[in-house]
């Protein structure tokens, strides 16, 4: 069963406008599938085919010669220089709706793109499924099933044991991409440290205290933290300092871009374990702000998502920004609403009363309703809660 996309309207959209779109995002979170069944007329370069890698870099120029017309290059971050050919050829053709080209090594593809194509592609990133994309194809399923499965396509679409898919995930990402984007020598030391990660998820995101805890250098965690984000595993999301005589704090905070994988890095193979497990909380949390980026990214949008936290102890989760101002997001994971939710909120309004557009509650529960001027919803109402806001 096809799995469809909400990214694809945007696809579509920019194809027809830029000579070039570039969709990039983790490794199995359905380019490949996506850009292959929206352009289905257009040629597909695989170049994670060995073969077809050394014939593509023998003669770049005879490559695009023969595919005047255009076509879906999957990988492009494995011959960072046919880019630059691209580029030529676009420029020279002057049309339209030429190339759509993908890449799961974030930093490398955006180099790559901002040095050559520069005004010439449309980027998208295509995370996992969002919830309404999975509640498409399993209507039923519970936060809990969602938290330890996560959201890679192949799991829903193949029927995949998610704890075995989730492991063969990591084991091949390890193998094949953390050899190829970075040394990483001690791959031991290194799956040490990506399950330290998940567990500080939420957490200020402390260096030392992490490189400690592995056994290795702050250059080195330092380094492998890029890595991570380099090959879309995790992400840091950044304060928001407001103009307040306040002491703020300037560390990001540390999350992954699929939950399920984080969750299995934990050591949770079944949605049972989630119950009373110490970190529920916190992945709730990860499932939250990745569904936010999600919705963001589907709709092309280019909002920086932060949060707000300062030395006296008041914290928001999450900023959205509208129209130059912000949305305060707080994310409880229980089924059940209570006064003290609200009191971060409350405070925060105190604080920068013109900033707010309005207020969300994202909780554990299934009902979406209004308290306290408060806009309070299940995680599966969210994307509804967020079209309302950026429909004004």
């Amino acid at each position: 069963m096809l799995i469809e996309r909400t990214i694809r309207a945007q696809l579509v959209r920019l194809f027809r406008q830029y000579p070039v779109v570039t969709l990039t995002g983790p490794r199995q979170s359905g380019k490949t599938t996506l850009c292959r069944a929206t352009f289905p007329d257009l040629p597909y370069i695989n170049l994670e085919r060995p073969d077809i890698r050394e014939s593509v870099s023998a003669d770049p120029l005879r490559f695009l010669r023969r595919h005047q017309g255009g076509a879906v290059i999957d990988e492009i971050q494995r011959i960072p220089d046919l880019v630059s050919y691209i580029q030529a050829d676009v420029d020279e053709v002057g049309e339209n709706g030429r190339f759509v080209l993908t890449g799961s090594e974030q930093f490398r593809v955006s180099e790559s793109i901002s040095q050559s194509l520069a005004g010439r592609t449309a980027i998208l990133r295509l995370l996992p499924l969002s919830i309404p994309e999975v509640k498409l194809f399993r209507p039923s399923s519970t936060i809990d099933e969602m938290l330890q499965s996560g959201f890679y396509p192949r799991i829903y679409d193949q029927q995949l044991d998610p704890a075995q898919a989730l492991a063969d995930y990591f084991e091949t990402y390890v193998e094949r991409d953390v050899r190829r984007i970075s040394n990483v020598r001690d791959l031991s030391t290194f799956q040490r440290f990506v399950r330290l990660c998940a567990g500080r998820i939420g957490q200020l995101l402390n260096l030392h205290s992490l490189g400690n805890d592995a056994g290795i250098s702050h250059p080195t965690a330092r380094h492998w933290i890029n890595v991570l984000e380099a090959s879309f595993v995790v992400f840091q999301l950044r304060p928001y300092h407001p103009n307040v005589s306040k002491r703020l704090i300037k560390s990001p905070k540390l999350y992954f871009y699929d939950v399920g994988l984080a969750a299995w890095l934990l050591g949770i193979d079944r949605p049972e374990h989630l119950r009373a497990h110490p970190l529920r909380g916190a992945l709730f949390e990860n499932l939250v702000i990745a569904e936010v980026m999600k919705h963001c990214e589907n709709a092309g949008s280019r909002r920086e998502l932060l949060f707000y936290r300062d030395a006296g102890g008041l914290e928001i989760d999450l900023l959205y920004p509208v129209a130059g101002r912000f949305v305060p997001i707080e994310i409880k994971s229980s089924e059940t609403v209570t006064s003290a939710f609200f009191d971060s909120l409350s405070r925060f309004r105190r604080l920068v009363p013109d900033e707010i557009v309005r207020e969300i509650l994202v909780y554990g529960g299934g009902e979406s309703f209004e308290r306290s001027s408060v806009q309070v919803t299940g995680v599966k109402g969210l994307a509804r809660a967020l079209d309302s806001l950026d429909r004004g």
